[in-house]
C-alpha cells in the first residue's frame, strides 16, 4: 500500500505546519513509513507553499519522495489547484477551501468543498487555524491517523498560546 498526499496553498496559510503535523502523527501513531518534502517561495506571505507526503506500509514502497499521483489532497487556494491539479489522480479524495477556491476542474475526484478559512474566522476568530479545520476534515473522512495522535502532535509542535485554538479547530469536523 502506498498513499500519496498533496497539501498546497499560499504562504501564510499554515501549509507547512499542516504537513508537518500530519506527517509526524503518521510516523508516531501508525505502523506506516512516511517520507515528506516541502516546497515554498521566499515570500513570507502569499507565495507558493506545498508539502508532499508519501505513506507506505512497506519501506520499499516509500521509495520516491515526490507526489506523482496524489490519492489525497488538501488545496487551500485556487492558484495551487490550477498549478497542481494534474498531480491529483482520478479517484482521489480532495479537500478544497471554498473560501479561496472558486473553480473546481471536472475530474473524477471525491471532492469536499468546504469554507475552511471562513469557518476558522467565524468559529475561532482567526484565519490562522483554517489549516487545522481542513486537517480535521481529512482525518474524519480518511481515518489515516488517529485523532488523538494528531492532537498530541499539535501539543508538541504549536506554540503554547496557540495549542487550544488549534485543537478546537482540528476538532471542528470531527464533532459533526
Amino acid at each position: 500500500m502506498r498513499i500519496e498526499v498533496l497539501i498546497a496553498g499560499r504562504g501564510g496559510q499554515g501549509i507547512l505546519l499542516l504537513g508537518h503535523i500530519l506527517g509526524r502523527a503518521v510516523a508516531k501513531y501508525t505502523n506506516l513509513y512516511i517520507l515528506g518534502s516541502e516546497i515554498y517561495a521566499a515570500e513570507t506571505r502569499g507565495g507558493d507553499s506545498r508539502v508532499d507526503l508519501v505513506i507506505a506500509d512497506r519501506e520499499e514502497e516509500a521509495d520516491f519522495i515526490k507526489v506523482m499521483g496524489a490519492d489525497i489532497a488538501i488545496v487551500m487556494h485556487q492558484l495551487q489547484l490550477d498549478a497542481y491539479s494534474h498531480l491529483i489522480k482520478d479517484g482521489a479524495v480532495v479537500f478544497l477551501d471554498r473560501s479561496n477556491v472558486t473553480s473546481v476542474p471536472q475530474r473524477k475526484w471525491r471532492v469536499f468543498l468546504e469554507p475552511y478559512t471562513d469557518i476558522a474566522e467565524r468559529e475561532f476568530g482567526t484565519p490562522r487555524v483554517a489549516n487545522m479545520v481542513a486537517l480535521g476534515h481529512l482525518v474524519r473522512q480518511t481515518s489515516l491517523v488517529p485523532p488523538e495522535g494528531v492532537e498530541e502532535v499539535i501539543r508538541e509542535t504549536v506554540p503554547k498560546d496557540w495549542v487550544d485554538v488549534n485543537i478546537r479547530a482540528f476538532r471542528y469536523f470531527l464533532s459533526r
